[in-house]
C-alpha cells in the first residue's frame, strides 16, 4: 500500500475512479431527463479521471487544472472516446455542453479531495484524508441516487397519459405541452377515488396514535429512567424486545380477535391497535432522555416542598418537550406508512387510511400511473413535514444526551 503514497500515482487514481463515478451518474440523469441514450464508457471515464488527477497534484493553478479537464473531455468526445457515448438525437452543439459540463463535475470535486495532496511523497495522514474524502463524495452520490431516482421515476409515471405508458414505459421525460393534463391522475384520484377522505381518515389515526402513544410512554419512561422497583431493569431491557417481534408474526392472531370482538372493519379497531407498534419504541427513546436530566433539578424541586407529581408536572414535562415533539413525529410518521394492519383489517373503502387506499389502485383495471400518483400523495406530505421538522427531531433527541 506504501507504493500508492505518492501524489503522482494517488491523484490519477482517486481521479480515475471519480470520473468513473461521475460519467455514470451524469449518464443516467441525462438519460432520465431526455429520454435519450447517454452511455458511460470506461475508457473514456478512466482516461479523463487520470488526466484530471493527474493535473490536480501537478498544476498548482486550480483553474489551469479545470481547463485541462475541459479540454482532454472534448478531445475524447471528438475522436470518438468521450466519457459519455451519445446517441444520434444529440447534436454537436448539446455534446460539447455536456462534455464539459462533465469535465466541470470530474475536475471541480477533485479540488476538494486532492486539496492535500502534491507531486512527490504523501504521508499516510495526507493519503487516507484524501481516500475519505473520495468515499465520502461516493457515498453522497450512491445514497443520493437510491433516494431520488425511485421517486423521480413515480413523480414521471403519474404524469403519463395511458397512451404515453402504453406507447414507452421507460419514458420518464414530461411532457409540458399537456398543460394541467399533466395532473389529470391526481384529479381523478381526489374525484373518483375518494384520496381526499383516505388522507384525513390517515391524518387523524396519525394524530390520535401519537396522542395515545405519549400518554402511555411518557410516564413509563419516566418511571423506568428516575423510580426503583423490582424488575426494573428487566422491563428497561424488555422494552425493545416486543418492537423487536415482526408485526407479520402478530398479523393473524390480531385479526382473529378482532374480528371475534367485532372490530375488525373500524377506525377504532385502527387507532386501538396501531400504538401497540409505536408505544415501546417510544418508551425506548425517552428513558434515555429522561435519564439525561439532571437529577439535580428534580431533587431541588422536591425540597421545595413540590410532590413527586408537580415535580414532573411543573419541572420534568416542560425540560421534555423537545424530546416529546420528535418522538411524536417520528410516531406520526410510523402510523402515516403503517400498511400491513390497515391491509390486514381494512375492508370498507369509506374507511380505508391512505396506504391501504394505495393498495386498492393496485389493479389491472386501474391505470399504472393512477397508483404512482396515489403513492407521490403518500410520500410528498410526510417527506416535506420530516424535512422541515428534522432539525428540531434531532435537536429533541439529542438535548438530553449530555447529563448536566
Amino acid at each position: 500500500m506504501k507504493i500508492l503514497h505518492k501524489g503522482y500515482l494517488t491523484g490519477p487514481i482517486i481521479g480515475a475512479l471519480w470520473a468513473l463515478v461521475i460519467s455514470v451518474t451524469l449518464g443516467v440523469a441525462i438519460s432520465f431527463a431526455t429520454g435519450a441514450a447517454a452511455k458511460p464508457a470506461l475508457i473514456g471515464s478512466l482516461i479523463l479521471g487520470l488526466a484530471t488527477g493527474f493535473a490536480r497534484v501537478r498544476i498548482t493553478n486550480r483553474w489551469a487544472a479545470d481547463a485541462v479537464a475541459v479540454v482532454v473531455a472534448l478531445a475524447l468526445m471528438l475522436v470518438g472516446l468521450g466519457a459519455l457515448q451519445f446517441d444520434d438525437s444529440f447534436s454537436l452543439v448539446a455534446r460539447v455542453v455536456l462534455s464539459v459540463v462533465l469535465a466541470g463535475t470530474v475536475s471541480i470535486p477533485l479540488r476538494s479531495i486532492l486539496r492535500e495532496l502534491h507531486f512527490g511523497a504523501l504521508t499516510r495522514h495526507q493519503f487516507e484524508d484524501a481516500v475519505i474524502r473520495f468515499l465520502t463524495g461516493f457515498g453522497y452520490i450512491f445514497f443520493t441516487a437510491i433516494v431520488v431516482i425511485p421517486f423521480y421515476v413515480m413523480v414521471m409515471t403519474s404524469m403519463k397519459s395511458q397512451q404515453q405508458l402504453m406507447l414507452n414505459p421507460l419514458d420518464f421525460t414530461i411532457d409540458l405541452s399537456r398543460g394541467w393534463h399533466l395532473f389529470d391522475s391526481y384529479y381523478e384520484l381526489m374525484t373518483r377515488f375518494h384520496f381526499g377522505r383516505y388522507l384525513w381518515t390517515s391524518f387523524y389515526v396519525s394524530v390520535l396514535t401519537v396522542a395515545l402513544t405519549l400518554l402511555f410512554s411518557v410516564p413509563g419512561a419516566y418511571a423506568v429512567a428516575r423510580l426503583r422497583f423490582r424488575g426494573q431493569k428487566v422491563f428497561s431491557r424488555g422494552i425493545l424486545l416486543i418492537y423487536m417481534v415482526p408485526m407479520i408474526v402478530l398479523a393473524l392472531p390480531i385479526y382473529i380477535a378482532y374480528s371475534m370482538v367485532g372490530l375488525r372493519n373500524s377506525i377504532l379497531g385502527i387507532v386501538m391497535i396501531y400504538p401497540v407498534t409505536t408505544i415501546p419504541v417510544a418508551l425506548y427513546m425517552l428513558q434515555g432522555y429522561f435519564r439525561g436530566l439532571p437529577v439535580e433539578v428534580e431533587e431541588a424541586g422536591l425540597m421545595d416542598g413540590l410532590s413527586r407529581l408537580k415535580v414532573i408536572w411543573k419541572i420534568t414535562l416542560p425540560l421534555a418537550l423537545p424530546a416529546m415533539a420528535s418522538v411524536g413525529l417520528y410516531v406520526f410518521m410510523i402510523a402515516w406508512n403503517e400498511f400491513l394492519l390497515a391491509f390486514m383489517l381494512l375492508d370498507d373503502p369509506s374507511k380505508f387510511t391512505l396506504t391501504r387506499g394505495i393498495a386498492s389502485l393496485n389493479s389491472s383495471e386501474i391505470p399504472r400511473q393512477h397508483l404512482m400518483a396515489g403513492a407521490v400523495i403518500a410520500t410528498v406530505p410526510i417527506m416535506a413535514l420530516f424535512l422541515g421538522l428534522e432539525r428540531f427531531m434531532t435537536r429533541g433527541l439529542t438535548a438530553g444526551a449530555v447529563k448536566g
